[in-house]
Parts: structure tokens; sequence; C-alpha cells
């Protein structure tokens, strides 16, 4: 105790703790700013200065040659360290400290690949990672963020003062009533209102409309503020949270989403987002305040009252919030069961009348009736669980309430007889258990959602941590583009190791000109177009742009210079004018309009859509034809302007019109840039002027069509039989021609014999 006493020695104690703090913050890899130390330091200042304080004004002897000279020197410490901590707090931290200390605390492992498993991480490095996004970079919400912390504070010391405040009521009240109502034979005292109502009274009218009356904090003044304060704290947080997981989810390759699911990142990311506004809001509002509230509570108890009253109250808190938690849990299963069976209960409904014609053909509308009363006894069967247990859990909690009330009383009963204990002190016990017990009614459900906050938190994490493997080269410059020329180098690419999907293909092309790739299905074609837009990177070679390695340029600049009509024209639920503006978003109504004209749908949207250019397409463009999709993604490249245009497939959903109307328009393109064309109608490349055959991953022969043709081989070979099959189709539509004008002017026999003439070679 006397190491206590001396300040050195105290000072000692303290800042040894903060050391150790600050070592396991290193231990588990966090980054620790000034602005996260400082309050602790703050405290501690202020604790040493508290001690000396009390040093001085209780004279005990020390060591010190002045304790006042420490008083005096130890709290104009403390006023410097709160005021660093005030602008460390206020300073909003640059790029690089923000950027390192979110990669810390996520464990970002920039050689980790996209696929890696989930991390663990510890509650307190998610609540730190947490604080980190919440706390908001504005001036304004900084001040709103403290204020709201300065306000949990002030609302701990009204919850201790109003039952104590409560307490003084009673004692005054009952001393003027003794005295106004004196036994007979004895002279009363008359008061007036004034010195019945002042101070106590009052006091505890102003504290309880501050904190809200017993039971009831939320209704108080000081809570309706925080909540008004902090309003638009967590909504910056949601929205920072929103736009960084938004915008790494963008920037993740395309191995990363084509092996997850959307809707799976989309929950993440939602579940992830309100998971970070809870977790604090509850932690810092609810479940801190509270511990605290009973640690006071039963500080002042000790001291004030009797030490076992404090230990009752203690004992009874203690015991009532970890029963709350396991009988939380235990009924938290049935509801699990409920939910469960309420979907399948849901199901069957659902299912009997999406097949309302299959039940009549068979006559099961009983059957049917029968299944939907199993599923609902099933239901009823865990909702009298789930609502029994409700009534166990209700009567738990108020027996354990009942036993500390019992007890407390018990001991306040001896000390009202003793003369010990006043009335008072008995109401402020009884006070206390109500106050405190009321919020720890939630403490399950806390539990359960910090549980579940946790789980989501861990999982949005996850991806934040998640590293893209296809990356920017740290010294990558802009693409600078002049013909447009391309090469492929001698590249392999695989994208399982072991199953090589390229051997060593290589192909150049002109700018200006015009390349096309051929080959059946599985060829390697769409894995060439995802290595030219790197999606992917080689496993090794070169692909080259106007002679610069496209690995050591920007993405960004790399993919500006790109345009693409893909085979499956996929739009967003917006309007026509959005999804072709997508392309440029800064290109005009009139330029919008003049790429339309020349994809050939200008006209269709005039007469097709009475909203013209505003009118949604719907999800996926499903209110649009395929042709009508494929001619908003030509508008889109036209409107882009590229100086490589990829066209994969991009008239396979046109008819032949339509596609030689687009071929006319695109003419007149490719002759300003270098085009790409996969495509398995050989006769939409005709007038390419290099065509790349693939097999396999291998390119087995390039040239132009003629060239092509008279080396006879594979491409030869592709187009003989494309022949062949267009002639057929053609001979077939005639045959189907003729049997209409057949049908039309001739009886059925006369039918059958011609159809046996024509396929069995009847006479």
């Amino acid at each position: 105790m006397k190491a206590l006493l001396d300040s050195r020695g105290f000072l000692s104690i303290t800042w040894t703790a903060s050391a150790v703090l600050l070592l396991l913050g290193v231990r588990n890899s966090v980054t620790v700013q000034l602005r996260f130390l400082v309050w602790p330091a703050l405290l501690a200042y202020a604790l040493a200065s508290y001690t000396a304080v009390r040093l001085y004004l209780a004279h005990v002897p020390s060591q010190l040659d002045s304790p006042l000279l420490l008083a005096v020197t130890t709290c104009l410490e403390t006023c410097m360290v709160a005021t660093i901590a005030v602008i460390e707090t206020l300073r909003s931290p640059s790029d690089e400290e923000d950027d390192a200390l979110k990669e810390a605390l996520l464990g970002v492992d920039e050689e980790a690949p996209a696929d890696a498993g989930p991390k663990q991480r510890s509650w307190p490095s998610l609540l730190l990672t947490a604080l980190v996004y919440v706390w908001p970079e504005g001036r304004l919400l900084q001040v709103r963020a403290l204020g709201c912390v300065v306000i949990v504070a002030m609302a701990r010391l009204l919850n201790l003062a109003v039952p104590i405040l409560y307490r003084d009521v009673v004692n005054t009240m009952a001393d003027v009533s003794a005295k106004t109502h004196p036994p007979p034979g004895q002279p009363a005292q008359h008061f007036t209102f004034k010195q019945v109502f002042y101070p106590f009274v009052c006091l505890y009218m102003v504290a309880s409309y501050l904190q809200g009356g017993i039971g009831t904090s939320s209704m108080g003044l000081l809570s309706n503020m925080r909540t008004w304060l902090w309003i638009p704290v967590f909504q910056a947080a949601y929205r920072r949270i929103s736009l960084d997981l938004f915008a790494h989810t963008l920037d993740l390759d395309l191995k990363f989403h084509l092996m997850r699911k959307t809707g799976e990142v989309t929950r993440i990311m939602d579940r992830g987002t309100n998971a970070l506004q809870n977790i604090l809001s509850t932690v810092i509002f609810n479940i801190g305040p509270q511990m605290f509230d009973i640690v006071a509570a039963c500080a002042y108890l000790a001291t004030a009252l009797q030490p076992w009253i404090a230990l009752i109250l203690f004992v009874t808190l203690l015991s009532y919030i970890p029963l709350t938690i396991y009988l939380t849990e235990w009924r938290g299963r049935f509801r699990r069961d409920m939910n469960r069976l309420d979907n399948a209960k849901s199901g069957r409904v659902t299912d009997a009348l999406l097949n309302y014609e299959t039940v009549k053909y068979f006559s099961n509308e009983p059957l049917e009736v029968s299944n939907l009363a199993s599923a609902i006894g099933d239901y009823q069967q865990v909702e009298y669980k789930l609502l029994a247990s409700l009534a166990a859990l209700n009567v738990i909690q108020s027996a354990v309430i009942f036993s500390g009330l019992v007890a407390g009383l018990l001991v306040c009963t001896r000390g009202v007889a003793n003369g010990s204990l006043t009335v008072g002190d008995a109401v402020l016990f009884i006070t206390m258990v109500q106050q405190l017990s009321a919020p720890l009614n939630f403490f399950g459900s806390y539990y359960r959602q910090i549980q579940g906050y946790v789980i989501d938190m861990s999982n949005m994490f996850d991806l934040l941590s998640t590293s893209p493997s296809t990356q920017d080269d740290p010294d990558a410059k802009e693409l600078v583009t002049s013909g447009q020329a391309l090469q492929f180098d001698n590249v392999f690419f695989e994208y399982t190791p072991g199953n090589p999907v390229l051997h060593g293909v290589s192909f150049s092309i002109a700018g200006g000109k015009t390349l096309a790739l051929v080959g059946e299905t599985g060829s390697g074609k769409s894995t060439i177009l995802r290595l030219l837009f790197r999606f992917y990177d080689p496993s090794s070679g070169c692909i080259r742009v106007d002679g610069q390695d496209i690995a050591r340029v920007t993405q960004r600049s790399l993919r500006a210079a790109l345009g693409v009509v893909p085979q499956d024209s996929v739009l967003f639920n917006d309007t026509i004018e959005y999804n072709i503006r997508y392309g440029r978003p800064g290109a005009s109504r009139e330029e919008v309009v003049t790429s339309c004209k020349q994809a050939a749908l200008h006209s269709a949207v005039e007469e097709h859509f009475p909203e013209g250019y505003d009118t949604r397409v719907g999800e996926r463009g499903l209110r649009l034809s395929g042709g009508e999709k494929q001619r908003v993604a030509f508008a889109r490249a036209i409107l882009r302007n590229p100086g490589i245009l990829v066209l994969d497939e991009a008239t396979s959903s046109l008819d032949s019109l339509t596609e030689h109307r687009i071929q006319a328009a695109l003419s007149g393109l490719r002759d300003q840039r270098t085009t790409i064309i996969v495509a398995h109608r050989l006769s939409t490349i005709m007038e390419a002027d290099c065509i790349v055959v693939l097999h396999h991953g291998r390119v087995l022969e390039t040239g132009s069509h003629q060239e092509l043709l008279d080396k006879a081989g594979p491409y030869a070979a592709m187009w003989s039989r494309q022949v062949e099959a267009s002639r057929s189709t053609v001979d077939m539509s005639a045959i189907a021609e003729d049997d209409s004008q057949a049908q039309k002017g001739s009886s059925s026999g006369v039918l059958c014999l011609d159809f046996a003439r024509r396929f069995l070679g009847l006479p």
C-alpha cells in the first residue's frame, strides 16, 4: 500500500501497465498510433495527478521535499497530455498512416493467393479495426464522436447519482413527515415548499429528466442527445466501409469472381457493414457502460452503506448475466428450428399452389391438406418449446433478482433496526437493483448479436484482406498508344497448375488491321481475350501493345485503350442511354444518338419504346431482345471509340439484315483501329487481314482467308464443313417452303404421298 501511496510508485505501476499493453499490441502485430496510445497515457497522468493532490491534502508523509510542487507539476503534465490527446484525436491521419494501420489490422498479405482461406482474428483486433473505420475523418464529425463519449461518461455519473438523490429525497420526505406529524403531545414543525423542494427534490427531478428515469434511460435527454450526435458518425462510417469494400471487390481479379458466388459476396458486404456499425454501438454504448455501472454501484454501496450489501448486489448481477446468456443460447436452438419449420410450412403451401394443375390432375387435395397439417403440427411443437422456454427464462431471471432483493432487504432491515442505516438506504438498494437489472435482460441478445457481428466482420475483413493475383507493377507506367499494334510472343498459360491451356501462342497484327481467332470450343480463344485485358497474367511469354509489355503498364490505361462487344451482352438494370453511355460516361446525348444510328439501334428505340432512351432495360436487360442487347453493346463500343476493338461473336444474335448494316458501319471503324474478331461463322471473317487458327491452345496456322484455303489445312476443312452445312440448311428451307405450298392446295392423302416420294424414294 505504501507503494501506491507514493507518487513515484504509482507512476511506475501505471507506466508499466501501459508498456505491457503496448508490448501486447506489438506481439499481436497491431500498429499503435499516437492518437490511440495518448488516451491511456492521459489516464495514467490523471491518476497520478489525483494521487499527488490527495497526498498533499492528506499530509501523508513522503520522501519528497515538496509534495505541493509534485501536485502542481503532475497537474500541468496532465493538462499538456490532454491537449495532445485532443489535437491527435481531431487530427485526421495521413493516407500513409491510415493504409499502414488498415494493412496491419487486416493482415493483408500481398503474396497470399486470392483464394486463400480465412484468417483467424481476435476480438480485440476486430474491435480496433472497427474503431479505425468508425472514427470519422471530418472535424465536425470528430467533435460529434467526442461529444458522444462525453455524454456516455455523464450518463454513468447520472446513473449513480439518480438512486442516491432518490434516497436523499426519501430521507428528506421521511424526516419532514416525522416532524410535521409528531407523536401526540409534541409540537409539530412547519416547513416551506422551498425548504422541502431544495436541493434534493429539485436535483432529483433534473437528474431524472436527463437520465430518463429508473429502467428507462433510453428515454432520457442525454441518451437521445447521444443518439442525435451519433447518427452522422455511423452514417459516415457506413459510407466509408461500403465504398472501400465495393472498390476493393471491383479491384479483385476475375479468378476471384469466378470462384465466388455473386450472392455470397453481396451478403458478406451487407452483413459486414451492418456488423461494423452495430458492434461498436453495442459495446461502447450498452455493454461497457452497464459493466461500469455495476462496478461503480457496488463500490459506492460498499463505502456508503455496508460491504455486505455491495457483495449481495455484485453476486446477484454476476450470476444474472451468465444465466441470461446461457438460457438465451438454449432458446436460440428452438428459434432456429422454428424458423426452419416455418420455411418448410410455407414451402408446402407455395409448392401446392405453384403445382395447382398437377394437384387437380391427380385429385390430391386431401393429400396436400394433410401435408400442411403435418407441417403445422411440427411447427407448433417447436413453437410451444420456444414460448415455454421464454416463460422459464423470465421465471429464473425473476428468481435471481428476488433472491438478491430478499438478501439485501434482510441486511437493510437489520441496519435500519440498529440505526446504522436509514429508510432511504433501503430504498437506494432497491433502486440500484431495479436500475441495474433492467438493462441486463438484453445481455443474452447482446451476446448472440456480438457473436454474429464477429463472424460477419471476420468474413468482411477476409474479403478486404484478399489481394488480387493480377496487380500493377510498382513502377508501372501509363500505356502510350500510337499505331495499336498487337503481339503475342510465345505465351503459355494455365488456370490451374499442371493443366496448361495455351502452349506457346505467338502471332502479331499491325495497327489498323483486323485479326480473327477461329477454332472449336475450348481452343483458347476466350483465354487469349482475357489475357489481353489482363484479367490474368501469362505463365510465361509476353503480350505487347505498340511494343510495350502490358505487364509493365497500369491495368486502367490498358483497358482504356480496349473496347469489347461480348457474345453475351449483359446490361445494367438502368436506362438504354445509361448502358450506352457506360462506354464513355462523359458523352453527350447527341453522341449517344450518333453511336446508336451507326449500330442500327436508333430507329428501334424511337419506334418500339415510348420512353425512348430513358427506357429501363430491366434485370440483365431482359426487356430487350437478344438482337437489341447486342446492338446496345455495339453502340457502347462505338461510343467508346477504342484504339483496339474486340468483337467476341458479336453478331451471333443479329438477323442477316441488321448484321449487314452493322458490318458496314464497322468497316469504317476497322480502317482506323486494330480489330480482333472471335468467330465461329467463317463467313464473317473472310476480309480479315490475318486469321489465327487455334486447336487445344496451339496455333495451327495463320494467314488470310484465301491463303488458308490454298494451304488446304484445318481452316480449309472447317470452311468446307460450314459450306456443306449452309447448303443443307438452304435445301431444307426449300423443302419446307414446298411443303407449305402443297399443304395449301392438296388433300392430306396427297401430302402423305408427297412426303413418301421425297424422303422414302417412292415413285
